[in-house]
């Protein structure tokens, strides 16, 4: 949820010994950095980013101007800052179903300057995603620009004639991907692959981590559902940018019922034995007679504004390229925000959270709520 409220991503974080000499300064005022606050047994961090009433990012803010409660109790903030030092990991996920078909190429290209404008540092790392009826992991974590080329020119798309085998379980390999190409048949699996990205790699980074869906948002055959994709991003502190585009609308097939694509994550990633559809009676996602009434850009709108996120929509004034412009300023303008949550505050479960500027005509991008788990 995109509103003036609080974006929070959860780091639990060991106690550490002050050094001696700074332990015997009894009743000094020390300064509380992000790096000072690693005494601190349960941190909180919550990335956010802020805009005035003409939509330009402010980075002039500190911790006085903002009020912080969590489950409707007051926190105090530690710190308010920018702080691009942190290691940045970036997930690409892109849906190649044949409505996409058109925008591949542009996506591809966009994606390649982007990644290779943002890893900068030695952390900062980067995966490729691609998902029709399967998910299938191009490109691991990895840092190395090359990997990522290679892994980046992999994305395609069915032919429009393709006739693939619809089992799931088939095997269309090509060339060494490090996992098994997912079948052509008709399907989408956004939500397996949000699910998957989040729980598999994103949820044992640290730092500042983001994925990016470029998709027309309509989910077809997944196990998992929209709510468990979305706490999956929520409980690994990811952020989630969607680029929508609604392309062209495949002729529909009798996928409904199936329950799943299926994954194919090196590795033995996925779901070994497979699982019960969700999300929809019968399980899986909905049966064709009823995708029209599937509003993709609201999927992807609630996906990415409740991590924190926004929605872009490719067109002609606002090319892919452009958007990752945008979504690459936000990541250089991004505040991180920090505090110790009280004992209520800290308990296991979601914790609702709200961040209010003192400031009017302030804009907060943020989600409003974060997970502690055991």
């Amino acid at each position: 949820m995109i509103h003036k409220a609080a974006f929070v991503l959860l780091f639990l974080v060991g106690i550490f010994p002050l050094p001696a000499v700074i332990a015997q300064q009894a009743g000094a005022d020390i300064a509380k950095t992000a790096a000072d606050l690693s005494v601190d047994a349960r941190l909180v961090n919550l990335p956010v980013v802020v805009r005035d009433k003409k939509g330009v990012l402010v980075q002039n803010l500190t911790k006085a101007d903002f009020s912080l409660q969590v489950d409707g109790h007051p926190q105090v903030i530690r710190y308010f800052d920018i702080d691009t030092d942190l290691p940045l990991t970036l997930g690409l996920l892109v849906d190649t179903s044949l409505s996409q078909r058109s925008v591949i190429d542009e996506e591809r290209d966009a994606s390649s300057s982007f990644l290779d404008e943002m890893l900068k540092k030695p952390k900062d790392q980067a995966f490729v995603i691609q998902f029709a009826r399967q998910v299938e992991l191009l490109g691991d974590l990895t840092n190395s620009r090359p990997k990522i080329q290679a892994a980046l020119k992999q994305i395609d798309t069915p032919s429009p004639n393709s006739r693939a085998s619809s089992d799931p379980d088939s095997d269309n390999s090509s060339g060494d991907r490090g996992g098994a190409r997912r079948s052509h048949a008709g399907g989408t699996a956004l939500y397996d692959a949000v699910f998957l990205a989040s729980d598999e790699l994103m949820e044992k980074q640290k730092g500042r981590k983001a994925l990016i869906i470029l998709s027309d948002g309509v989910d077809r055959g997944s196990k998992e559902t929209l709510n468990k994709a979305l706490e999956s991003a929520q409980r690994a502190d990811t952020i989630i940018y969607a680029i929508y585009f609604k392309g062209e609308q495949p002729q529909q097939q009798d996928w409904g019922r199936r329950g799943g694509g299926g994954m194919r994550f090196p590795g033995g990633g996925g779901y070994p034995g497979g699982r019960g559809g969700g999300g929809y009676p019968g399980g899986g996602s909905p049966s064709p007679r009823s995708e029209n009434q599937v509003d993709g850009k609201k999927i992807l709108r609630q996906l990415s504004e409740e991590t924190g996120g926004r929605l872009f929509e490719v067109s002609k004034k606002q090319p892919v390229a452009k958007i990752y412009d945008q979504i690459a300023e936000e990541l250089r303008a991004q505040y991180r925000l920090g505090y110790t949550p009280d004992q209520s505050a800290s308990a296991e479960g979601y914790h609702q959270v709200d961040l209010t500027a003192h400031q009017k005509d302030l804009y907060i991008q943020t989600r409003d709520g974060y997970y502690i788990s055991k």
